[in-house]
């Protein structure tokens, strides 16, 4: 007989031929758990799922922690501190001395100037964290935790103020094209990061007692103005709407006009608070709620 007569085939495989047939059936994607598999969950079929997953991981965890009021800190990413600023300025006038007919160079001195002057949103962004924090650790009962969008600029400084009062604060980071890091003053487990906007916006707002909002732009303007439209329709109860800086928010949304056309009703205005300082921006807050000082 030949040694290809099938009569001389092994007749049971071996074990060693078993085991490999069994890792090669496990190791192919089908045979993955469903919720293990990330390739799968990427699959633009499970975008329901994904929205429901990324919602539900920080109400959890919100709730675990019984996180029942907050006050959510809107403004500019692009707002420097003024320890940050000044080394800006300093850096800025140092290049146009080595360069003094570089446009560029003349262009990084006026930004480095302006990063200074709006460097005051980021003290009174931090001004204000620390005053809510305190509050609430002196009175437990009225305590408000503070929420940012977890980036830098206001969001920064908000996390930083309830940093250096010694509380804890949340941060919701969002993934952009151009990398944004949660910045290092939230509390770890309220680090939060999304994807999607729209489930941001809406764990900022669910336990949202007052919004304050800094100047910004795009961002911080939808933001603000889905809260607003939320507040105006009756889809959420009324809280106390602050915008900082009275001169800018005016000087950016001719508010009187949409009144003058019948756009919106002169009691929409109610919902709106204006304030120059961070006391004000809390004593707004503790009017709202009869919250009584400590």
């Amino acid at each position: 007989m030949t040694a290809n007569n099938p009569l001389d085939a092994r007749h049971l495989s071996s074990a060693s031929e078993a085991l490999a047939q069994a890792l090669e059936l496990q190791g192919h994607p089908s045979y993955r758990l469903a919720f293990a598999d990330s390739e799968f969950l990427m699959e633009d079929e499970l975008r329901p799922v994904r929205l429901q997953l990324e919602y539900l991981k920080p109400q959890l965890i919100l709730e675990q922690h019984k996180v029942k009021a907050t006050v959510v800190v809107f403004g500019s990413a692009r707002f420097s501190s003024p320890e940050q600023a000044a080394l800006q300025l300093a850096h800025a006038q140092q290049q146009l001395k080595l360069s003094p007919d570089d446009a560029s160079a003349q262009q990084a001195l006026q930004h480095a100037k302006r990063q200074v002057r709006t460097s005051r949103y980021y003290v009174e962004a931090q001004r204000f964290a620390e005053l809510v924090t305190r509050h609430s650790q002196q009175s437990p009962k009225s305590a408000l935790m503070i929420i940012s969008g977890g980036g830098p600029g206001v969001m920064e400084a908000a996390n930083r103020g309830a940093y250096q009062a010694g509380g804890k604060s949340i941060g919701l980071n969002i993934v952009l094209p151009h990398e944004q890091r949660p910045n290092p003053y939230i509390t770890p487990e309220f680090c939060f990061q999304f994807h999607y906007f729209a489930i941001r916006k809406m764990h900022f707002l669910q336990r949202a007692r007052a919004l304050v909002a800094f100047p910004g732009g795009f961002g911080t303007l939808d933001e603000l103005f889905e809260t607003l439209t939320l507040l105006q329709t009756g889809k959420a109860s009324k809280v106390p709407v602050v915008l900082f800086d009275e001169q800018f928010w005016r000087k950016l949304i001719n508010f009187d006009l949409l009144v003058e056309e019948g756009l919106i009703s002169p009691q929409d205005l109610q919902l709106i608070h204006f304030v120059d300082s961070a006391e004000a921006a809390w004593q707004v807050i503790c009017d709202s709620y009869q919250i009584p000082p400590v």
